[in-house]
């Protein structure tokens, strides 16, 4: 694995990695039976995260920097691998983020900080509800983009492996036409 592989891997992991613990206020929200404790826990867990200091959303939107460096640096070279695999990956990777800024965002402002008079508690559940449901989507772009970045490796091993196996085969071809002359 080269450093643009990593580059785009790492990311994606971490964003995982970040995704699943929030999965586990997530799943009761959306699945579950919503009861006070889950939304009184949901409540907690997003307005940590929402006021979490700043040194740590750096690093969260650093990390997304360095995935889209990692994708466009993978795209330079323009075969059919990047266009097919790298391409796709990329174009889930910029959905999550555009899900990330239009539907987490704002709900985490919704959540923890209410427009007085306009948002009620309501509206504050219905918001963690849809945060809930923009985090599955990205857990599911993000499993794409692994997916797609896994396939990549395979068919380049696999291209490398034929590739392998005729050079062994016109090899012997010519080592055979010299011996019968």
């Amino acid at each position: 694995m080269g450093f643009k592989q990593a580059a785009v891997l790492a990311p994606v992991s971490f964003f995982l990695g970040v995704l699943f613990i929030c999965f586990t206020v997530d799943h009761r929200l959306l699945w579950g039976e919503v009861s006070e404790d889950a939304i009184t826990d949901g409540f907690q867990f997003y307005t940590t995260f929402f006021n979490a200091p700043p040194a740590i959303k750096a690093l969260l939107h650093g990390m997304v920097a360095v995935g889209l460096v990692g994708f466009l640096s993978k795209l330079i070279k323009w075969d059919e691998s990047a266009m097919y695999f790298d391409g796709s990956s990329l174009a889930a990777y910029i959905f999550a983020i555009a899900v990330y800024i239009s539907v987490t965002v704002s709900c985490l402002r919704t959540i923890v900080d209410p427009v007085k008079g306009v948002d009620t508690r309501e509206d504050q559940v219905m918001a963690m509800r849809v945060l809930s449901a923009g985090n599955v989507i990205i857990i599911g772009l993000l499993l794409l983009v692994l997916f797609l970045q896994a396939g990549q490796e395979w068919a380049s091993r696999a291209e490398a492996k034929a590739k392998a196996e005729q050079e062994a085969e016109e090899k012997r071809k010519a080592t055979a036409e010299k011996k019968d002359q």
